[in-house]
């Protein structure tokens, strides 16, 4: 399909055949250049701080001597993970609107004018970020606070037995530990570059925010269902898919050679 100009009545053996030209239409098509520059921006984003957050607040956790607010906190954050993005999209689009929602009850509080936060690209992309790291950090959470448990305790004692303060200790001996799992979390996290979330986005974006909220997965939504121009529409994803299977073979090359991680 990605090679003709299907058409659904005409089937794979009745539609013309292309070539290459719904792959050269997709580079000479400037809203679908800015479509992979906006999924390659929200995607590195979400990256980032999906990675950066979690370490922190995993750290930060780690610290807690109260087992039972430690389980409570964790137990809280996690939760928001197993939310679809249909229920935390109506939440947000209700508390993020500019007539009567709290957030922007809140900034009027404090003098400052209601933002269009889903009406404006750049605030768009900030809460697209923004409310992706509320849902996942917990998960990301997990996923250090298991490394942490495989600390050998000892180190801890002895340290302590030198006079290290909690600081120190967690300096040289917590982050260098967990180290190796983050670059494996990162790594293996290069592959989904190009996701930049489509149940997310399609749950929260309109026409407003195309110009910098539109990312691959809801184009080629709209492209080949909505439009019907299903040939050109398989060609994104398949290019799409290519980059992804690229990335992906690099991101476990850099996770063996820099965390001695393989699976394959």
């Amino acid at each position: 399909m990605a090679f003709q100009n299907y058409k659904p009545w005409l089937g794979l053996t009745g539609s013309e055949w292309v070539g290459l030209d719904n792959f050269r239409y997709l580079f000479e098509r400037e809203d679908s250049l800015q479509v992979i520059w906006n999924t390659l921006i929200i995607a590195v984003f979400k990256l980032m701080f999906n990675l950066g957050v979690p370490f922190v607040f995993s750290i930060l956790l780690n610290e807690l001597r109260k087992m039972v607010f430690k389980r409570f906190v964790q137990t809280l954050v996690y939760l928001p993970h197993f939310l679809s993005w249909v229920i935390l999209g109506g939440i947000l689009i209700d508390i993020l609107s500019t007539d009567g929602g709290i957030v922007n009850r809140a900034l009027g509080v404090v003098g400052i004018e209601p933002i269009f936060f889903l009406g404006n690209g750049d605030w768009f992309r900030f809460t697209v970020v923004v409310s992706d790291i509320w849902k996942e950090f917990g998960f990301g959470t997990v996923v250090f606070l298991a490394a942490l448990a495989n600390i050998n305790p000892t180190l801890y004692e002895a340290a302590e037995v030198d006079g290290a303060s909690r600081f120190k200790q967690t300096l040289h001996i917590t982050i260098p530990s967990i180290i190796p799992i983050a670059i494996v979390v990162g790594t293996l996290a290069l592959g989904n570059v190009l996701n930049a979330g489509f149940d997310q986005i399609f749950n929260l974006y309109n026409s407003l925010v195309y110009e910098k909220g539109d990312i691959i997965d809801t184009f080629v939504y709209r492209t080949a269902i909505l439009n019907g121009e299903m040939g050109f529409g398989t060609a994104v994803g398949l290019f799409k898919s290519v980059i992804s299977m690229i990335l992906i073979l690099i991101s476990y090359r850099l996770a063996y050679k820099w965390a001695n991680y393989r699976i394959f």
